[in-house]
């Protein structure tokens, strides 16, 4: 039987409640939540070493202070916007892969179980060549294997790759990502997982209906997946809704179909991240609202 563990991914506090203090406590005390997916949004990797040690310290001090736990660490929307480890320029794809191993390093400092999220995309002119798609393909689940082994080493359990909804940003399919698990297992010294987005099963080019259908996703894939983002959605876009009942009348996430999904895909323990994006010139205390709904919305059926 599935255990399913309820936390928040804290991308909700980027350029708001950007101090440690702030983050962690509205975590604890407003969305009664102790698992956090920490948002590189937040403190950059590769941002100078003073810098990285000075929030460091708040972090774990703050996080020691309120009993928060930073299960993972993930990309946010700053390295969604790079190419990272599928650029079609060899010099521009290890600086890529640099990013990610400093992502690797700071994790391991939040003694963080895993580290991962957006790990490549390609240009639109290797996508429509086969070969090159292929040669890419091949460089970047290379890359993450050796990233599992640097990961291993500093005592983290995996790399996490997310599955999207852009045809280019492999993988962006079941089968592929079926695929890119089944090369990755064969090499025993690789612990590469997904983190499956509830939201991402939007991709309009999809061919096939079960590409769209966010269940089946998880149904196919719960083995490999340690982690999902739960965000409302209509299934049309990649929403990053909050649970009220305003998006929950049209949205397509349940809790129980979630549940039945993973109990289905054989899942074993799962952390469901709430990952909620409001627009930056939405009201800050609307955030707040909407976030301690949403967490209340599925604590009923999860624990915390």
């Amino acid at each position: 039987m599935a255990r399913l563990i309820l936390g928040v991914n804290n991308c909700w506090a980027v350029k708001r409640w950007v101090e440690p203090e702030a983050w962690v406590e509205i975590t604890a005390t407003k969305l009664d939540l102790r698992y956090v997916q920490f948002s590189y949004d937040l403190l950059d990797p590769r941002s100078n070493t003073q810098a990285v040690d000075y929030m460091v310290h708040r972090i774990i001090d703050a996080c020691r202070s309120y009993g928060v736990v930073i299960q993972s660490c993930f990309t946010g929307l700053a390295a969604y916007s790079f190419n990272l480890l599928s650029h079609p320029y060899l010099s521009v794809m290890i600086d890529g892969y640099d990013w990610y191993v400093r992502a690797i390093e700071l994790a391991s400092r939040f003694k963080a179980e895993a580290v991962g999220g957006h790990v490549g995309a390609m240009s639109v002119r290797d996508y429509r060549d086969e070969a090159r798609r292929t040669y890419i393909t091949s460089i970047l689940l290379d890359s993450l294997k050796s990233l599992s082994y640097r990961a291993s080493d500093l005592g983290l359990k995996s790399i996490l790759v997310e599955p999207m909804p852009v045809p280019r940003e492999i993988p962006a399919s079941i089968s592929e990502a079926e695929y890119m698990m089944r090369e990755l297992s064969k090499d025993p010294r690789a612990s590469v997982k997904l983190c499956i987005d509830l939201g991402h099963a939007c991709n309009p080019e999809a061919s096939k209906p079960e590409d769209r259908d966010p269940y089946e996703w998880v149904r196919r894939l719960a083995r490999y997946t340690p982690c999902i983002h739960v965000q409302q959605t209509d299934g049309k876009a990649d929403r990053h809704w909050p649970f009220i009942e305003e998006y929950n009348t049209v949205g397509i996430i349940q809790p129980s179909k979630l549940i039945s999904a993973l109990e289905d895909g054989g899942a074993g323990q799962v952390y469901l991240f709430l990952e909620i994006i409001h627009p930056f010139e939405y009201p800050d205390d609307k955030v707040l609202e909407e976030l301690r709904e949403s967490s209340r919305y599925w604590r009923d059926y999860l624990e915390t």
